[in-house]
């Protein structure tokens, strides 16, 4: 069993927050001891019938509770909303401890989760992190097949192949189609291609509208799904105004790179080091690495990209309170020279008063100029694990 770095509080009620298959059911297990829970798994059709034809009655079944069961817990709370009602009159006027999952942040919005603020504590899960993995890690796999729990129990790369197409399939049928989140799956099927083949990149509405067949309206609706339903997030521009933040074309990522890969329809394609292909794929790792570290330490740093009029790119700028912004470089080469960063000093000297590093696959630490050059692994612990 591999143990997760995220840690809940086990005496205040709680949402755990997390895309399909990424471990929620398997840490609320592992975290509340059994004897003293009860769980209902709206993804059973029997329950979730049950409490769509009377949420009320779960409010009968808790209160009839014996004093020893001191956890509720609620897989797929979003199936329900109506159910947070409930929740929230229970969690008033009984000693019961509420602990509610979801994959989809979408319906909860509409249902009324505001209801919870403050009497429910907030948690973001992920697919694996490279520090929780640890001797089972190795980077080559972790860019061609992602990070998903289930991935590390398949012996070969056949299988891992068929649960991340059955994994999209998923997606497609039961978060979008069964919860009609869209009238017409076809287009949506085609843009979550097309998104995917645009993972990390500045998006450009009204080319991928053409590439779809529907309106820059659509298509900001169809991302706006994507991110609602926890399957990527997205990367603003940054910007010392907070307006002009805004304005910036934003880029979208995927929560994880082998779901990225499946959605393109790319994972019968090797990954080969230094090819174009290989570095994305490296950088979206970094950052996904940076996304999880920085819910689980964190919390207050604020992450976005910077494009200057030159189309110089720094990957990722972290605001830091109380510190001078970092400025993140990643580079999936083993050997970072001066002249391969030469764009990334002359900007960031530019800029002014930031810290200036850059995440490589380089095993060996050393500065260029003012740049600090860190293996990534090195990085990522330094940077965003203290």
């Amino acid at each position: 069993m591999i143990k997760r770095m995220l840690k809940l509080f086990k005496n205040h009620s709680l949402f755990l927050f997390g895309p399909r298959s990424v471990g929620k059911s398997t840490l609320i297990r592992n975290e509340f001891l059994e004897n003293f829970s009860v769980t209902f798994n709206l993804l059973k059709t029997e329950i979730r019938e049950r409490f769509l034809r009377n949420p009320d009655e779960l409010a009968s079944i808790v209160r009839a509770f014996p004093s020893h069961i001191t956890h509720v817990v609620i897989d797929e709370i979003q199936k329900i909303p109506k159910l947070l009602e409930v929740v929230h009159d229970l969690i008033e006027s009984t000693d019961k401890l509420f602990i509610m999952t979801g994959s989809s942040a979408r319906k909860l919005k509409a249902g009324g989760a505001n209801l919870l603020a403050g009497r429910a504590f907030i948690y973001h899960l992920y697919p694996f992190s490279v520090f929780e993995v640890e001797e089972k890690f190795a980077l080559e796999k972790a860019l061609q097949w992602g990070m998903l729990p289930k991935i590390f129990d398949f012996p070969d790369d056949d299988l891992r192949l068929r649960y991340l197409q059955a994994y999209s399939h998923t997606y497609l049928k039961e978060e979008i189609w069964e919860e009609q989140i869209v009238k017409n799956l076809e287009p949506f099927r085609r843009f979550l291609e097309v998104a995917a083949q645009m993972n990390g990149k500045i998006l450009n509405y009204s080319s991928i509208a053409r590439d779809v067949g529907v309106d820059d309206k659509t298509v900001k609706s169809y991302y706006a799904i994507l991110e609602d339903t926890l399957i990527g997030f997205v990367l603003e521009g940054f910007h010392h105004s907070f307006r002009k933040r805004l304005a910036t074309k934003p880029k979208f990522y995927f929560f994880d790179t082998g779901v990225a890969r499946a959605l393109a329809h790319v994972l019968t394609v090797p990954l080969v080091p230094s090819t174009s292909a290989y570095g994305s794929a490296f950088e979206h790792f970094i950052i996904l690495e940076c996304v999880k570290l920085k819910d689980l330490y964190h919390s207050e740093y604020r992450f976005s990209y910077l494009m200057t009029k030159d189309e110089v790119e720094v990957d990722l700028v972290v605001e830091r309170p109380g510190k001078s912004p970092l400025f993140i470089e990643i580079k999936s080469t083993t050997h970072v020279t001066k002249e391969l960063l030469s764009s990334f000093i002359q900007l960031t000297r530019d800029f002014g008063e930031c810290e200036a590093i850059c995440f490589c696959d380089d095993p060996l630490e050393k500065m260029i100029e003012h740049v600090r050059v860190l293996p990534w692994k090195v990085g990522l612990s330094r940077y965003f694990k203290s």
